[in-house]
């Protein structure tokens, strides 16, 4: 399957946008991520699915016990598992200002494993691919999980997992922030960005 030049759906034209609507942007752009989340542009459809969708996210983007560096190894996960172009290369660049290394972000982008030398961010991966690629967590991870990030900490990586799937979900379905942002690390060889054969 090869990726669209074009995203399906764009935010309204400010003109265009019910009072709600440009309500709920206004609340976007003053808050902490300072613009309208690319799958506020298809959540805006629904204004408050698009502020309770934005609010949630940002409040575990930027308020739980994870530091930035450990949430974007989580939410870089998902991206990669989804295959999701525009939230892979969004969240590298902030993984990449957060202090994750680009040799353990490469190994994500081709399915490795990391050599993390920290144990909270060697658990947030075991549990991230785990979760996402088993739909559970064994027994002895999930005891290592709550030793390690506590439950609040483990119940904030389940959470952040939860909302990136709905995000990477929602950037795929409506092909959001193509084609600027194909992330050529997570292409299948077998086809161009197009989805031509090569």
């Amino acid at each position: 399957m090869g990726i669209s030049l074009m995203a399906r759906l764009n935010l309204p034209e400010q003109a265009e946008l019910t009072n709600e609507q440009r309500t709920v942007c206004e609340e976007a752009i003053a808050g902490k991520r300072g613009k309208v989340p690319a799958p506020m542009v298809a959540w805006i459809r629904n204004p408050e699915l698009a502020r309770r969708g934005q609010t949630l996210g940002a409040l575990l983007r930027f308020d739980t016990t994870l530091s930035a560096r450990e949430s974007e190894l989580a939410i870089l996960i998902c991206g990669r598992h989804w295959l999701s172009h525009h939230e892979w290369s969004a969240h590298k660049k902030l993984a990449l200002a957060a202090g994750l290394d680009a040799t353990s972000i490469n190994a994500i982008a081709t399915g490795n494993a990391p050599d993390f030398d920290d144990q909270r961010m060697e658990i947030i991966y075991d549990v991230s691919i785990s979760l996402l690629e088993t739909r559970r967590i064994p027994d002895a991870l999930y005891a290592r999980g709550t030793q390690v990030l506590s439950e609040r900490g483990l119940v904030e990586l389940v959470s952040i997992l939860g909302y990136y799937c709905l995000v990477s979900l929602t950037l795929n379905a409506f092909e959001l922030g193509l084609p600027e942002n194909v992330a050529p690390e997570l292409c299948d060889p077998d086809f161009s960005a197009s989805g031509s054969p090569q």
